[in-house]
């Protein structure tokens, strides 16, 4: 097996809130990856705004990723979506209507109403 070259990354790239630890906490540990899981945080081409995010759970940093340590949870992202996402924050939250993960991203322009896609 090869082995992964990652970079580390510090909450300069992207903070994790309270919320989003504990939720993403929970569900690393209900699929028995609490040690070495991670959310990768992704953007990509779509949504109304041009761009928008894309989360997994993943086992750990691929090859090029950032790996960034937060309020005791890891997160991944690769280097070209780490361009968009610099200084922003996730956040979790139950509500109905638009709970779920959310990213506060200082680089973002222009948002849909929707809050899903966003243009930098």
């Amino acid at each position: 097996m090869a082995e992964v070259t990652y970079k580390l990354g510090n909450e300069t790239l992207i903070k994790v809130l309270d919320g989003a630890s504990k939720r993403l906490t929970s569900l690393l540990k209900k699929q028995g990856r609490l040690e070495s899981g991670a959310l990768r945080v992704a953007v990509v081409g779509g949504g109304c705004s041009g761009l928008q995010y894309k989360m997994d759970l993943v086992d750990g940093p691929a090859n090029r990723d950032i790996l960034v340590e937060s309020n005791a949870v890891r997160v991944v992202i690769d280097p070209k979506s780490a361009l968009f996402v610099t200084g922003s924050e996730l956040d979790f939250s139950d509500d109905l209507q638009s709970g779920g993960f959310k990213v506060t991203n200082p680089n973002a322009v222009v948002t849909c109403s929707c809050g899903e896609s966003f243009a930098a």
